[in-house]
């Protein structure tokens, strides 16, 4: 009867051993997890753009508001019915740089 507890401590001593310590055991599972997560997230990332690639892309192709608008900020669309205003701010006067050394300061008043 000894002999048989012995072996079925023995066993169970391996089985654990394999389940914590290999590398195919619970460390692997938990890098296998975390790795799934972080691929799910990332899929929903990518779902979500495909979603709003796809709400323009039937924009563009069903209304022209959205070309329109498309139009107007990359190729600065004016509508026929429009004036363009383009206001430019004033310009700073520029004062001229001291010279940069007492040399250079002696050759620029000669």
């Amino acid at each position: 009867m000894r002999w048989l507890i012995a072996a079925l401590a023995g066993l169970v001593l391996v089985l654990q051993y394999r389940i914590w310590l290999s590398p195919h055991g619970a460390r692997e599972v938990l890098q296998l997890s975390h790795a799934v997560d972080r691929q799910v997230a990332e899929n929903q990332q990518l779902a979500d753009r495909n979603q709003q690639l796809a709400a323009e892309v039937r924009d563009l192709t069903q209304g022209s508001a959205a070309l329109e608008e498309r139009a107007r900020a990359e190729l600065g669309l004016v509508a026929v019915n429009e004036t363009y205003f383009q206001v430019v701010p004033p310009a700073s006067p520029v004062a001229p740089a001291p010279p940069a050394t007492p040399a250079a300061a002696l050759a620029a008043s000669r």
